[in-house]
């Protein structure tokens, strides 16, 4: 019969990376740059000055800065992507509070990060990435419930078919939680 080798065709072409590529909250994974290719210390890759600057001393915006954070963040460079986070304007924006969540959760800080999660939510509600963090934190901490229940927020929210929607639902069903 055809039903499973389908089901694994479908299963892989489902993949979060493919999900991701084709559109999410997140455009695509970070791919490396300079940035994580040879800035050391939580230092940002300037294009204008053609190398690694510090990020609170660059004229950088904070949507470069948030880049060199996911990238950091991807790469498993935490303490670095914190670095860059502390150097971003406006401490409140619900995408800081989101990077500041996931890096103290893969640090191993999660009360810390579901702390920072809970703040990215009641700054911006929709905010599906951060839904999509807490809820695999959830699943790590064994909580699949309440992973459900932003699962149902991100669908209710309009994310279904999105990265988010997708790696939470994964996650929920296999256990297995992602780095980015």
């Amino acid at each position: 019969m055809f039903v499973k080798p389908i089901l694994a065709a479908a299963a892989i072409a489902l993949t979060p990376q493919v999900l991701l590529a084709a559109g999410g909250e997140e455009p695509a994974i970070p791919k490396p740059t300079q940035t994580t290719k040879e800035c050391k210390k939580g230092k940002v890759w300037s294009e204008k000055k053609n190398r690694c600057v510090k990020p609170e001393n660059a004229s950088l915006s904070d949507d470069i800065l948030y880049g060199a954070v996911r990238e950091y963040a991807y790469a498993g460079q935490y303490e670095n992507a914190q670095t860059v986070l502390s150097a971003m304007s406006d401490q409140l924006d619900d995408r800081v509070l989101t990077y500041w969540g996931f890096t103290h959760r893969k640090m191993g800080n999660v009360e810390t990060g579901m702390a920072f999660y809970k703040s990215a939510i009641e700054t911006n509600p929709d905010n599906l990435l951060v839904r999509s963090y807490m809820g695999q934190a959830y699943v790590e901490a064994g909580e699949t419930y309440l992973a459900y229940l932003q699962l149902k927020e991100i669908r209710a929210r309009g994310g279904a078919g999105s990265w988010p929607e997708e790696s939470l639902a994964n996650a929920i069903r296999t256990g297995t939680t992602y780095s980015y």
